[in-house]
């Protein structure tokens, strides 16, 4: 037990030491860039999706570090190839070879990391140069030299990101990209919670609206918590069957369906194509006056954000509810190995009634994740507070410490039971 529990502190030093890198890299600026000009481009870009992907970085991208494109690429080539898995035949049948066609998949996945990051990279290098602000322009000297360094140098930092990520899934506590990703919404956390302070005590929020959020936020944590453990389990019976005088099987057990199985992939789709229209109409320097509308309509908190922001939500939960889990597919291979859901017949039957289920639990899913995302957008635009407060970091930053705490229980309980084991072994002897 002693040798369990000084294992897990040696994984859990190594993952912080691991994300401790990531905040000293994220602080380390790309050559070629002035500073004073890119912290007021930062300060313009805050309302529109570069705010986000600025929060899900940690900060990396309003101070143009090294890692400013944080490990977004990898995400998006993660997702893509996920869904290609099911559209693209020969990626489906990797996908069934079991571990050796899962390595060949996330092979792929680098592959195309590389080609997002460098397309990225190459229009931030773009954006940089042709920017100007009441600073003065934010690159020091545009050159073709200035775009080589800043692709390279932001490629290799995502691929980097990528490499650490792995490093805390095979060698920490797991769910390596997760956790930088909580990182660096955290570390925007005390800024957000002393602007809210000030904002206190310079009389714009009063004491109560203080303690009424301070209240919301710990209501938010619980009902996150509470939804994101829930499930719907499906009971699964094995059919008896008779090997010489001993008959094996008759077991139950149960196939435990989410009830949020999008995950919060769903509010960063429908959080990024909102923002889009705010973050064209800010880089624009003669705004039209559809753009100038369109992006006070799609503001933070304005009625056609809240409607659209609440229906894309709804779509794309039923959208990537459909892309994780096949219905179809899962019916078979309960048919293959001989087991049946309770009072379905199995086959077609069986994944009508997954469908069934999945696009019950689906709706209300969606409805808790606009809840969720909704309220914070709402007390943004009423009291101004700060982005780090939004819905998305909400769900993303209690879903990692619930998968992390899964985590550290699965180690503990797996030492236990090789304890166990090994004494029994040694009690036979």
């Amino acid at each position: 037990m002693q040798k369990s529990k000084g294992e897990l502190s040696s994984r859990i030093l190594f993952t912080l030491s691991i994300l401790l890198v990531c905040r000293v890299g994220s602080f380390i600026p790309i050559p070629g860039v002035d500073s004073v000009a890119l912290a007021s481009l930062a300060e313009q870009s805050q309302a529109g999706i570069l705010g986000m992907f600025n929060m899900l970085s940690g900060g990396s991208l309003g101070r143009m570090s090294i890692f400013a494109l944080a490990i977004m690429p990898y995400i998006t080539a993660s997702i893509i190839i996920q869904l290609m898995t099911i559209a693209y035949k020969p990626l489906e049948n990797l996908k069934k070879e079991g571990e050796t066609g899962r390595r060949k998949i996330n092979q792929l996945s680098r592959y195309l990391t590389v080609l997002f990051a460098a397309f990225q990279a190459y229009g931030v290098a773009i954006g940089l140069e042709s920017t100007a602000t009441p600073y003065g322009p934010v690159v020091i000297i545009p050159s073709f030299i200035f775009k080589v360094s800043t692709i390279t140098t932001l490629v290799v930092g995502t691929m980097f990101l990528m490499w650490l990520g792995e490093q805390i899934s095979s060698r920490g506590i797991g769910n390596g990209t997760s956790l930088i990703i909580f990182v660096g919404i955290i570390s925007g956390l005390p800024s957000a919670v002393i602007g809210m302070f000030e904002l206190s005590r310079k009389g714009v929020m009063s004491p109560l609206a203080v303690i009424s959020i301070c209240a919301g936020v710990i209501a938010m944590i619980a009902i996150i918590v509470y939804f994101e453990r829930a499930q719907r389990k499906v009971l699964v019976q094995y059919p008896k069957r008779q090997v010489g005088n001993k008959i094996y099987g008759g077991e139950a057990t149960h196939l435990p369906l989410k009830l949020n199985t999008a995950g919060v992939i769903p509010p960063i789709f429908a959080s990024s194509i909102l923002l889009f229209p705010a973050t064209v109409a800010g880089f624009s320097g003669e705004k039209s006056e559809f753009m100038a509308s369109l992006s006070h309509y799609l503001g933070h908190g304005k009625a056609l954000f809240i409607l659209l922001y609440v229906f894309l939500i709804m779509f794309f939960s039923f959208f990537y509810t459909a892309v994780v889990f096949n219905s179809e597919e899962t019916a078979n291979n309960l048919r293959k190995h001989g087991a049946y859901v309770a009072g379905k017949r199995p086959g077609k039957n069986t994944s009508e009634y997954f469908d069934y289920l999945l696009t019950r639990l689906t709706v209300i899913g969606g409805l808790y994740l606009s809840v969720v995302c909704v309220v914070p957008e709402l007390l943004m635009n009423k009291y101004s507070v700060a982005f780090a407060l939004g819905g998305t970091s909400f769900l993303i930053v209690v879903n990692v410490v619930i998968d992390t705490f899964t985590q550290i229980q699965t180690h503990l309980f797996s030492s236990r039971y090789e304890g166990l084991v090994k004494k029994m072994k040694l009690k036979e002897r």
